[in-house]
């Protein structure tokens, strides 16, 4: 009888302790890297949310087997294990190429025209397109843009904007049908579009030396990398 109450009292002794072990994964810290467009405290809040009795061990282990998704603007995130008390959360963000308006709400979508999200709010560092017409879209599928020519200019210019790692803000074709792009307080002319490559390569270096300047950049006939650009 008393050799059984021992073993039933070392089982015990074994089970607080192994249960005030893992009471001390606490979960205190969530940190958050890679983001750009979404917004990181949202995150942090959803991850915490996901952690069973504020569990870092938990959550951890119920991340592994069930990432979290449906994060707006966010295609995965990963968590590791840093401590007791802390994760850290890898945001892997969707390639947002440019976005429209349609009926009070910004589309966005690659730089293929994919439609990957739609928000009611604009998100900073996304050029913003103008002179675009649709009546419909669906997430998953290339925007049904009526003039499919300026749709294909359009697409040039957001694919070369991410080769040259450009800052553009904004995007908009002409009633005449020029491609004007805007950066800070400088509006910038390419004309038709038949010089696009040569013009994009170019953009970066001249941006840079018109830092902090206002005014408009008249790219129309740089065809080659010894023409000019006139800013006035």
């Amino acid at each position: 009888m008393r050799k059984g109450y021992k073993i039933a009292l070392a089982l015990v002794v074994v089970a607080l302790g192994v249960v005030a072990y893992l009471n001390s994964f606490k979960l205190e810290e969530v940190k958050v890297s890679e983001c750009e467009y979404a917004d990181e405290e949202l995150i942090a809040t959803m991850v915490k949310d996901e952690a069973f009795a504020d569990n870092t061990l938990a959550l951890y282990l119920k991340c592994k087997l069930s990432p979290i998704d449906g994060i707006q603007f966010v295609n995965k995130i990963e968590i590791d294990y840093l401590s007791k008390n802390t994760v850290s959360v890898t945001v892997y963000e969707k390639a947002l190429a440019g976005c429209v308006e349609y009926m009070n709400s910004y589309i966005y979508f690659d730089k293929d025209g994919i439609v990957l999200e739609s928000s009611s709010e604009m998100v900073e560092g996304v050029p913003f397109i103008k002179g675009l017409e649709f009546d419909r879209w669906e997430v998953g599928k290339k925007l049904p843009i009526e003039d499919e020519r300026k749709f294909k200019a359009i697409l040039n210019v957001t694919q070369l904007i991410e080769k040259y790692e450009l800052d553009i803000d904004g995007i908009k074709f002409t009633a005449s049908n020029e491609l004007v792009l805007t950066h800070d307080k400088i509006t910038i002319e390419l004309g038709e579009g038949e010089y696009l490559e040569i013009q994009m390569m170019n953009l970066g270096s001249i941006l840079e030396g018109l830092k902090g300047k206002e005014g408009t950049l008249n790219m129309k006939d740089f065809d080659s990398d010894e023409a000019t650009a006139s800013f006035k």
